[in-house]
């Protein structure tokens, strides 16, 4: 079988690449990290699936995702759209999320758009938020990266953000809300340990996002944004209590995004 190829883009501020290919290299993926100049030289065709990972691009500065969004469509826009067009993955962690958001290709419910349709706002703690949390499988069928999961199950996972907040345009709040549920856009919200949804509770929703919004896919599924870190919840060992466990598992909650995303492309 022949082995997907990812792209993992790197900046200067990216921090979460090696991790991201260590978990797709487990799966027997054949993941490289490349510069973004690089892939303004017209190799993001060369690959299966494309991955953003988390950290600070370009130090963050005007706001979270802002700077990598504009240079990826200002670069290699057209080859971006055609990639999404043609049903290869396009995975955002944590400020991959943020990119997505400001590309315009996410929530993209017409397509990808020239203004962002949402944002990843500053937390509502007004601090850098860096806890395990617990998120409730919402979408029902649709994103790709989700397959492994049932809707409704519960998974585990840590986020580390400023800047998470997730919220759609005031004026067309409730309108935009809608969209995502029918178009079954809806990936993850945040949830307590019960699997009760957090209804803006912190520290269960840990930036106030809106609806308590964790992730959501485009109206293909093929394209997934989501704050929390699926990398860093790949193993067993990166479990916050696995040392107080008798026989800590192999493998984390994690795993069940990027496997999901390798059996799409192996299928």
């Amino acid at each position: 079988m022949t082995r997907p190829k990812i792209c993992i883009i790197r900046v200067g501020g990216t921090n979460c690449d090696m991790e991201t290919k260590v978990a797709l290299d487990d799966l027997g993926a054949m993941a490289n990290i490349l510069h973004l100049n690089k892939l303004a030289e017209g190799k993001l065709i060369d690959y299966d699936a494309l991955v953003i990972p988390g950290g600070f691009s370009y130090g963050d500065h005007v706001r979270a995702g802002a700077i990598l969004g504009k240079r990826m469509m200002s670069t290699f826009s057209k080859e971006l759209g055609k990639f999404v067009e043609e049903g290869r993955p396009v995975l955002g962690i944590c400020n991959g999320f943020q990119v997505l958001v400001e590309c315009g290709l996410l929530p993209a419910f017409d397509g990808i758009d020239d203004q962002p349709q949402a944002a990843l706002a500053i937390n509502g703690s007004a601090r850098f938020e860096c806890r395990w949390v617990h998120l409730k499988h919402e979408n029902r069928g649709k994103c790709i990266f989700t397959k492994k999961l049932e809707k409704g199950q519960k998974v585990f996972m840590p986020v580390a953000h400023a800047e998470g907040r997730f919220v759609l345009q005031k004026e067309e709040e409730e309108e935009s809300l809608q969209k995502l549920i029918k178009n079954d856009q809806l990936v993850f919200r945040y949830c307590d340990e019960k699997g009760e949804y957090a209804n803006g509770r912190y520290p269960a929703n840990p930036n106030g996002s809106f609806y308590d919004i964790a992730g959501i896919c485009d109206p293909s599924g093929t394209v997934l944004g989501l704050m929390p870190h699926p990398e860093r919840a790949y193993f067993g060992i990166q479990l916050p209590d696995w040392t107080a466990m008798e026989n800590p598992p192999k493998y984390a909650d994690g795993k069940l995004v990027f496997e999901s995303m390798i059996e799409y492309l192996t299928r």
